[in-house]
């Protein structure tokens, strides 16, 4: 069974994620930090909702026009996001004011965050002045490449949705860069490089909510995690580069909706070969596939394709990118950028009791399967994949053409 046939969840609906809990109640600094982390906490659960776009020709040129940022600074991916400034503290504090010694704590950036213009102009640059490698004989015609990565670590974190607030997530698990947690920004993930991806050049960390097996709640975790780069049109006109410090979220962590036989959005059984899909019976709930054979539990999961060439982030880590249509992107997202694709096998066949998500261990449905991307590659191994295997339309693996 080739997974380029298989269906993919509709991952098209913005996520409305969790709120992280109350901050204030376990936090003694002063009144300016909690305001800076109310921000955050804010941003965290902000739900903007999409409307529908006419979609229009991708055009390469758009990729290097920019707005100014409204407010703040661009996101250097070389450098972390700036600390809020230090209340200023009078010289002659009140009798019944104690002066805090605290330093005020580095609150990572969130909402629109806008990209550093010079170093976006700098990588298309040296993208269209590339030239493509010659192709060998006997690769396909897939236009993908990919990254194979491992379980890394499990934390109750998300530097994405809750950054700054370390165990105000529900549990996630996440492969590629080591060193993430919730305090992890752009710049992190260029000084701490070691990574449970192959190639090393992909210093990018992606993850997903924890999987439980409910019979014992012990975690299930990936035995492999396949991360595709590719071209979801017919063409690859105006293709181009992932930027660095692109942050982005596919699913929805809050939807509640049972998973029976049929469903869209479900874990199915997979394996090389003929197989059933939805498995050869059910979970005793119905929400989760018994697989047959040699086949286990998969989940794949499909990210948008446009950008809109300003924006690292917005404040629900969908607004800055959106899905193409056809051949095209829609006006207010008009550069073509590589689609990530989550290809996620368990090491698990499926029981009666089923499993469940850190995400909904109520529920025990498949429904809030979601995940997330914070991209950082080489710069120069971007590029070069991109217009080698994407933009020319060969098939890649981890380290270039796949023969």
């Amino acid at each position: 069974m080739s997974y380029a046939s298989l269906p993919e969840p509709d991952a098209s609906q913005p996520p409305s994620r969790h709120r992280p809990p109350s901050w204030f109640a376990r936090n003694r600094l002063g009144m300016a930090v909690g305001a800076a982390v109310a921000v955050v906490i804010a941003a965290a659960g902000v739900y903007l909702g999409s409307g529908d776009v006419t979609p229009e020709p991708s055009n390469a040129a758009n990729a290097l026009e920019y707005a100014s940022p409204s407010a703040g600074q661009a996101e250097s991916p070389g450098a972390a996001a700036s600390a809020p400034a230090t209340p200023a503290v009078s010289a002659t504090p009140s009798a019944s004011t104690t002066p805090s010694t605290a330093a005020t704590p580095k609150v990572p950036t969130t909402g629109w965050i806008p990209v550093d213009r010079a170093a976006w102009k700098a990588q298309a640059d040296a993208y269209q002045a590339l030239t493509v490698d010659p192709v060998p004989a006997g690769v396909g015609n897939l236009p993908e490449f990919r990254a194979d990565c491992q379980y890394s670590h499990r934390l109750p974190d998300d530097p994405i949705v809750a950054p700054g607030l370390p165990g105000a997530s529900h549990m996630h698990s996440f492969v590629g860069n080591k060193a993430v947690d919730a305090d992890t920004v752009a710049g992190d993930l260029t000084k701490f490089t070691a990574t449970s991806c192959k190639p090393v050049q992909d210093h990018s960390a992606y993850w997903v909510p924890t999987l439980y097996d409910n019979a014992t709640g012990k975690p299930v975790e990936t035995t492999g995690f396949r991360v595709y780069y590719r071209s979801l049109a017919k063409n690859s006109t105006g293709q181009m580069p992932m930027p660095n410090g692109l942050r982005m979220i596919a699913g929805d962590a809050k939807k509640k909706k049972p998973t029976p036989r049929g469903a869209t959005g479900q874990f199915y059984c997979a394996f090389y070969g003929p197989g059933d899909l939805d498995g050869i019976a059910r979970s005793t709930n119905g929400n989760w596939p018994i697989c047959g054979g040699d086949a286990t539990l998969h989940f794949m999961m499909q990210f948008p394709d446009c950008w809109d060439g300003k924006h690292l982030d917005s404040p629900n880590h969908k607004d800055h990118v959106a899905y193409g249509s056809g051949n095209g992107c829609p006006s207010s997202h008009p550069v073509r950028i590589p689609a990530i694709t989550f290809d996620i096998q368990y090491p698990a066949k499926g029981t009666p009791a089923g499993y469940y998500l850190s995400s909904d261990k109520e529920g025990k449905s498949a429904s809030s399967m979601h995940g997330d991307a914070f991209v950082m590659w080489d710069v120069n191994t971007m590029n070069k994949r991109t217009k080698n295997c994407v933009l020319q339309r060969r098939t890649c693996d981890n380290y270039g053409y796949q023969k």
